[in-house]
């Protein structure tokens, strides 16, 4: 171990100590040994000096070695310094690259730990600490990444990327920044305010594109902050908010997925049970209307009387306490069942609503048994939703019970499916997929329509051909897809930043990633604070 070269090549960062002895304790190593040099250099006017007032012994915790941890026990000097007017009078020598002043733990293992804090933040660093053989607490880990230096910043990167994040979800925001190029971040701002994004970018020039979602505050900011610089929306953002779109037109169009119903041949028609009186007509189904079909009629009166009257957006908002984005929808819609096409749910009984007709029509009423007929068949929901959809089907008093059709056909498929049907690549899904499209593309016009709507984006989208956005726009709004009129409206006031977004490489999927993970060191330390963000490269 006196070895020099021994030194080098096993233990490289200890080449400018001389190991004297090493003993094995129960819980770790300890390496006894001294500085190699015979001099110091002041560390206030920068003077070698040979002087040595005194000798103390110094202990270091250093990297584990075998799994096991290490103790550095020096011997270090204490020198005088030579020169009269250095305020400096004495200083203790320091091994270069291995120990600093006042720190009992050495330079490597120091970088480790805030190398372990930066990627895993606290309780999560911890754990894999304590496996490595380093013991440290999860607040030591932060304060770590606290006391790491300040990134220096004074010119933004040429490709910008910018997202917000929550403190605290529903109440407090930030910002992050992100240099395209190496997806690595650049600061972090404390809100998602167009303002501070502004001032941000006045302070710091040189952003050329700006890689944003559709928020407006960013979009505004960019503007006054960077009017010069290209602002491209993100695909992954258009693409989803397309997907809310195509499946709003498909709820509204939910007649047309179900298909017809069969009307067997006599030959073949089953016998008749034996029902209890009923009227000459069958009665359908009484669909009662939910409150928040109610509530949405009414505040869609209320913002369209107050516009009428020649009340701003901003009055409508104040007067009504309503959000101003809830306003602008209600505006910007072109009739109430735009509004509506979303507020019918689907159940989880809908899937079983055959079998309980045909039950019900068999003279089995009891809610008890039909529960536990429906449960082997794998409804999963409470007896109370089933005991709700049969009461309106039970005689009043001194009334006779109805009679339900018993449809022969299968329950029709979910929007939602439907939807992702219409949103998946037609070359990928599955052959039966793409069928019960074609059916239903076949019974609604206005679904086919929408489907080459789709298409249509997806190309423009994966060939990056944005120029034909006006036009696609433009055939969008000429048909009666009304939902789909929203999102087309939406695409015109941020036409720009589209085109851009569908004509250029660049996207916020690196941005998104970052958040992602800045949401896992929250997570894992608890709570966030912009300030621990800033060292987390």
């Amino acid at each position: 171990m006196r070895d020099h070269t021994i030194t080098e090549v096993v233990l490289p960062h200890l080449s400018g100590v001389l190991i004297e002895r090493v003993e094995f304790g129960p819980e770790a190593n300890y390496l006894f040994g001294r500085a190699r040099g015979e001099t110091a250099a002041c560390p206030g006017c920068g003077t070698v000096s040979t002087s040595v007032r005194g000798r103390y012994q110094r202990r270091v915790a250093d990297t584990p070695i075998g799994g096991r941890p290490v103790w550095l026990v020096l011997q270090v000097r204490r020198f005088n310094c030579q020169v009269i007017d250095c305020t400096v009078r004495t200083f203790v020598e320091q091994v270069p690259g291995l120990t600093v002043r006042r720190r009992r733990r050495s330079q490597p293992l120091q970088d480790l730990l805030h190398g372990i804090g930066a990627a895993l933040a606290g309780r999560v660093g911890v754990r894999l600490a304590a496996k490595l053989a380093m013991d440290v607490s999860r607040s030591t880990l932060l304060r770590l990444l606290r006391c790491a230096p300040e990134p220096t910043l004074t010119v933004a990167p040429r490709v910008l990327g910018i997202d917000d994040f929550a403190l605290r979800k529903g109440q407090v925001y930030a910002t992050i920044l992100l240099d395209m190029n190496t997806h690595r971040p650049v600061d972090v701002l404390p809100d998602r305010e167009a303002d501070t994004v502004a001032a941000w970018l006045r302070a710091h020039p040189g952003a050329e594109i700006i890689c944003r979602d559709r928020a407006g505050a960013f979009a505004d900011g960019a503007t006054a902050g960077a009017p010069d610089a290209i602002q491209v929306a993100d695909r992954w953002h258009l693409w989803r908010n397309l997907g809310e779109a195509v499946e709003a037109v498909v709820v509204a169009h939910r007649a047309s997925l179900a298909e017809p119903p069969t009307q067997p041949t006599e030959a073949a028609q089953p016998p008749q049970p034996k029902l209890l009186p009923q009227p000459e007509e069958p009665a359908a189904v009484p669909d009662k209307e939910i409150r928040l079909v109610t509530r949405t009629r009414e505040r869609y009166t209320q913002v369209q009387q107050l516009l009428a009257e020649g009340a701003s957006r901003a009055e409508v908002s104040r007067r009504l306490g309503l959000d101003p984005q809830t306003v602008r929808r209600f505006a910007d819609a072109t009739s109430i069942d735009e509004l509506l096409a979303n507020t019918r749910r689907d159940s989880l009984i809908d899937p079983y609503t055959s079998y309980l007709h045909q039950r019900w029509n068999d003279g089995c009423t009891d809610t008890a048994t039909l529960y536990a007929e429906t449960r082997e068949q794998g409804y999963r929901g409470s007896v109370q939703t089933l005991r709700r959809y049969l009461q309106p089907l039970r005689p009043v008093e001194g009334g006779t019970r109805r009679r339900l059709p018993a449809p022969n056909t299968p329950p029709p498929p979910k929007p939602r499916r439907v939807a992702k049907w219409i949103m998946s690549d037609p070359v990928k899904p599955k052959t039966d997929d793409q069928h019960k499209l074609d059916v239903i593309r076949e019974r609604s016009p206005a679904l086919d329509a929408l489907v080459g709507h789709v298409q249509d984006f997806a190309d423009m989208m994966r060939k990056l051909r944005g120029a034909r956005l006006p036009q696609w726009i433009a055939a969008v709004l000429a048909s009666d897809l009304a939902p789909l009129h929203s999102f087309a409206k939406g695409l015109q006031r941020d036409l720009a930043a589209v085109t851009a977004g569908l004509t250029l490489p660049w996207s916020s999927g690196a941005v998104e990633g970052q958040v992602n993970r800045v949401k896992m060191l929250s997570s894992s330390r608890g709570r966030f604070s912009p300030r621990l963000s800033q060292n987390r490269t």
